[in-house]
């Protein structure tokens, strides 16, 4: 979704007059655009809405200034790019698998499936596919996580996702997101919180803009929660209550379910309820932790250029607020030559050893 294939595959992503960064747009606060304001982007449904575009402005920006960094620590420039690119890579896997999933299904799970290795979900290197469970179920859980509305900027109003933050266009400067507002940065005050975990979904989600779901008179269908019950049945998942039997997860009750589902509940939905049920709206229970902590570190591990596939061991050089990187170290990369790297000799130790492993 960020590099697509690089500065010869896809050019137009790339500064002509410094192909190893991005080109921004002309302020540096949006993505370049064709003359009728289409984002040119590695995957336009990043342009969804205002606050998926922020985050992907935000990650081609720390590309950049990684760029700066190695340039700093003289990295040979015919590998800058290259370097520039695993390392954002690897310290965002790094991301996903120690920051972000151990606040999603909790420290435990985490550990148990990086030593043991999946029991359901084990691909070997580059047979990689995405289960239906996952992509159709477990990993919808975010939907019932976003807020009805949110404020973009310091003092400012707040807007409701849909119709008011749908993307596909440029938005004014004045309206540039304080991803400080989103996200837990230093020195900053804490972030708006997500929606908990539970079986509803916000009011805008319930109503979505037709750029989104094109012209349909069924007004079901502009539901997302429609949507996605839809299309669980349409791939036939299994129910909420048969995977939890397969995996030996205490099944919800039909006083946490809330509803009597007569040939099992979907497992979508199964797996919103047993958040609300066993954490508290807070993180997924056993069923949805299992396969989202599976996938994600078993994609990883199928990948042979992931941080895991090469150096399980590696953790990230750039500089970072506390002991543990984590995805706000990435939102306020600033370009200045870095601290020493943690466990490296070398300000290049990743592109280094990555190189060596090539």
């Amino acid at each position: 979704m960020i590099y697509a294939d690089g500065p010869v595959g896809a050019p137009f992503l790339f500064d002509l007059a410094d192909p190893a960064k991005f080109l921004l747009g002309l302020t540096g606060g949006d993505v370049p655009r064709n003359q009728q304001g289409v984002a040119l982007i590695g995957d336009p449904r990043n342009d969804s809405h205002a606050i998926a575009l922020a985050l992907h402005i935000a990650l081609l920006q720390a590309h950049n200034t990684i760029v700066d960094l190695l340039r700093v620590n003289g990295a040979p420039e015919p590998d800058v790019f290259d370097h520039a690119r695993v390392t954002l890579t690897w310290h965002y896997q790094w991301i996903v698998v120690h920051d972000f999933l151990p606040r999603l299904v909790g420290d435990e799970l985490v550990r148990r499936v990086l030593a043991e290795g999946g029991r359901w979900y084990a691909p070997q290197p580059l047979q990689a596919f995405i289960p239906l469970e996952f992509a159709d179920a477990a990993f919808r859980y975010g939907h019932a996580q976003i807020r009805h509305s949110y404020q973009l900027t310091e003092g400012g109003p707040t807007y409701p996702l849909f119709p008011d933050l749908v993307g596909f266009g440029p938005r004014p400067d004045d309206e540039r997101i304080d991803l400080g507002l989103l996200f837990d940065l230093p020195g900053r005050a804490l972030a708006q919180r997500s929606k908990q975990v539970d079986g509803r979904l916000a009011p805008s989600l319930l109503e979505l803009p037709p750029q989104l779901t094109g012209a349909n008179e069924n007004a079901a269908f502009r539901s997302l929660a429609v949507r996605d019950l839809l299309r669980g049945a349409s791939t036939e998942l299994p129910s909420g209550e048969a995977v939890a039997d397969l995996l030996g997860a205490a099944p919800l009750t039909k006083v946490e379910l809330g509803h009597d589902w007569p040939r099992g509940t979907p497992l979508w939905f199964y797996i919103l309820k047993e958040a609300q049920a066993r954490t508290g709206g807070d993180g997924l229970g056993p069923v949805g932790g299992r396969i989202v902590t599976e996938v994600l570190i078993g994609l990883l591990r199928a990948d042979p250029t992931s941080f895991l596939s090469l150096q399980p061991d590696w953790v990230p050089t750039l500089p970072a607020a506390t002991s543990c990187f984590g995805l706000a170290d990435l939102l306020t990369l600033r370009p200045h030559a870095p601290s020493p790297p943690r466990g490296s000799e070398s300000p290049d130790h990743v592109e280094l050893d990555t190189e060596r492993h090539r």
